[in-house]
């Protein structure tokens, strides 16, 4: 008789699981249910629109950009139907606008690197902008191809481009945010600052003063609301634009927490992009803490915190905009960008000593549920606190966080480095770090 080899059980067990799987994975799939097939169907369809509607969709702000305070005019210059000297594209890419290659046809982007496209030309900006190329911009041109409004988009300051082509040309980066954007700058060249003199009740000058003082990658999202143009010691008020990228799962959306998500895409589309829709919130009917805003409606109605346009172009996109929001992950570092061995004794530091994953919770990098902190417990001034209506502080997301460290840590750039932000928790939370397990934990926080 021939010897039988006897398997032990256990390996019998593997050669079944190994079997099945292999049956399993050559049986034909499941169908999909009908209501399967639909949220599919759905979800595709969503993130499609709401990509669409990120890049490309005004809101109807043509109306405020455009028509009131003529901004496609200093755009266009006056050999082109404009005032001015107009803006040229060196001009545009020197205050942080971006060019998307994707929209520019292969013999433009022949010229440009062959030397023939003139780049100090602001017709040439015009071209650009009929080409749907500038992100975050729209210009709106007659049948003779003279610009006769303009608009913004989501993505002109929470997008980027990866410099594939040159600095400032290259392909879109949604969600990434555009620390090199001088929105100040920008909103200065308009011929007519008025809307802006009309609300703040200042000068032309003063209005100029403000707006200059943000610099690049920083915004002030509340000036309409609370006037309060400058900090008491003098600096300037804005905030950091942040990422809109790596935020599924996180409550609160903004440095101060104002809302969720979708309550600041309504918020920044018909209060700061000044498009045509519909937004409430009636803490802004606070005439001590928001003083414009209990005055002037919100900037809009008669009534403060229930902004009304005549025609509602924003609210019928709100959940296609966050869809998309949501779908964007946090983009991971680059190769080499960060030593692996010294961010994995940093990540056990994280998680132990240093306390941070106290309130940066893996893999959110934030709290889950209600993420906010006064100004007391993170050690600094309540300054910007006391202009949202949480009068705190919220837990930033971590995740991506190398993509935006021009300008900046914190809600207003205070600490320049990361080195400069631990300096300040070690200090805060009396952690006892040493020097090297503080460049361990830069090299952990640089490879999220």
């Amino acid at each position: 008789m021939p010897r039988q080899t006897i398997l032990p059980p256990a390996v019998c067990v593997f050669i079944g699981f190994a079997l099945l799987g292999n049956a399993q994975a050559q049986a034909p799939q499941k169908q999909l249910s009908a209501d399967e097939r639909l949220v599919n169907t759905h979800a595709q369809s969503t993130l499609d629109e709401g990509r669409r509607i990120f890049r490309f969709d005004t809101f109807g702000s043509e109306a405020f950009w455009g028509d009131a305070l003529q901004l496609h005019k200093a755009i266009a210059g006056e050999k082109n139907g404009g005032v001015g000297g107009g803006v040229s594209p060196k001009a545009a890419l020197s205050v942080g606008l971006k060019v998307d290659t994707a929209a520019l046809p292969a013999e433009l982007v022949a010229g440009i690197k062959a030397g023939k496209v003139d780049l100090d030309d602001p017709a040439t900006t015009l071209a650009l902008l009929k080409l749907n190329a500038v992100v975050g911009v729209t210009g709106k041109f007659d049948q003779a191809g003279r610009i006769q409004s303009m608009g913004i988009q989501c993505a002109f300051c929470h997008s980027n481009v990866d410099d594939s082509f040159a600095p400032g040309i290259g392909r879109r980066l949604d969600g990434w945010a555009n620390r090199d954007q001088n929105v100040g700058a920008i909103v200065s060249l308009a011929p007519n600052l008025k809307p802006f003199t009309d609300l703040l009740g200042v000068d032309v000058a003063t209005v100029k003063k403000v707006l200059a003082s943000w610099g690049p990658g920083r915004y002030d999202a509340e000036l309409d609301k609370d006037g309060k143009a400058f900090r008491p010691d003098g600096k300037q008020a804005g905030t950091l634009i942040p990422p809109a990228f790596g935020l599924a799962g996180v409550n609160l959306s903004t440095w101060t927490g104002f809302g969720s998500m979708p309550y600041w895409n309504a918020y920044v589309a018909v209060t700061q992009m000044h498009g045509t829709g519909t937004f409430f919130d009636k803490r802004f009917a606070d005439k001590d803490q928001y003083p414009v805003a209990a005055k002037s409606g919100s900037a809009k109605s008669a009534s403060a915190g229930n902004t009304r346009g005549a025609s509602d172009a924003v609210t019928s996109k709100l959940a296609a905009l966050h869809f998309y929001q949501i779908a964007i992950p946090a983009p991971k570092p680059p190769q080499g960008s960060f030593d692996k061995a010294a961010a994995a004794r940093g990540k056990d530091l994280f998680n132990d000593k240093a306390q941070c994953a106290s309130c940066h919770v893996p893999p959110l990098f934030t709290e889950p549920g209600h993420n906010l902190h006064t100004p007391a417990e993170m050690g600094i001034d309540s300054f910007q606190a006391e202009r949202s209506p949480t009068r705190m502080y919220r837990t930033a997301p971590l995740a991506g966080l190398w993509t935006h460290q021009k300008g900046g840590f914190y809600h207003d750039g205070r600490f320049a480095t990361l080195k400069d932000v631990l300096e300040h928790y070690n200090g805060q939370f009396k952690l006892g770090l040493n020097e090297q397990q503080k460049a361990e934990l830069i090299e952990y926080l640089k490879s999220l």
